[in-house]
């Protein structure tokens, strides 16, 4: 677990975490997120996650990001950012029946790319994740041709385990080192 990420817990509701980092707060979701977050899910944007989705997946998606709190103590976090109050995007760490580990994933609206918000907001709750509940593993699934995402996972640290299960064959696991 990497300890130079600046990040300090500043809040619990309902046992979810909001966290601080240099540029972003990464606070728990609110209704009014789910318009944005619809939209990316209907885009082609979504192709490595397996969309475009309709409106009823991305309800499904998103009432899911929220209820894995309650399941396993950790999931999705909106990426706000910090000095405008912008939603631009959501960084998370998954769980059940649909991964084989807990998996860090993030996912950026379009105009935030190439600004290191992703691997900033990845960073502070891989970090969180690993302090607060030491998971036996953490993996990143990236979808091959996603160049962003594989940048992402290794500049957190991750490599590649070509070994490793999961749900789609053809998606690149990269695993972080937890302590």
């Amino acid at each position: 677990m990497r300890t130079d990420t600046p990040f300090s817990q500043i809040d619990t509701t309902d046992e979810i975490v909001t966290l601080r980092t240099e540029r972003l707060t990464l606070r728990p979701q609110v209704l009014d997120d789910f318009a944005a977050y619809e939209a990316f899910l209907a885009s082609d944007r979504s192709a490595g996650m397996g969309g475009p989705f309709d409106r009823r997946a991305a309800w499904g998606m998103f009432c899911h990001d929220l209820a894995i709190w309650r399941f396993f103590g950790h999931g999705a976090l909106m990426m706000v950012l910090t000095e405008t109050g912008e939603c631009i995007g959501q960084v998370g760490v998954n769980h059940g029946p649909l991964f084989h580990e807990k998996e860090l994933g993030w996912l950026l609206y379009e105009g935030h790319e190439g600004k290191g918000y992703a691997t900033e907001a990845a960073a502070a709750l891989r970090d969180w994740v690993c302090h607060a509940l030491k998971p036996p593993s953490l993996v990143s699934y990236v979808a091959p041709g996603n160049a962003a995402s594989s940048a992402v996972a290794l500049r957190l640290g991750g490599v590649l385990d070509p070994s490793a299960p999961r749900e789609d064959p053809d998606d690149l696991v990269y695993r972080y080192q937890v302590e």
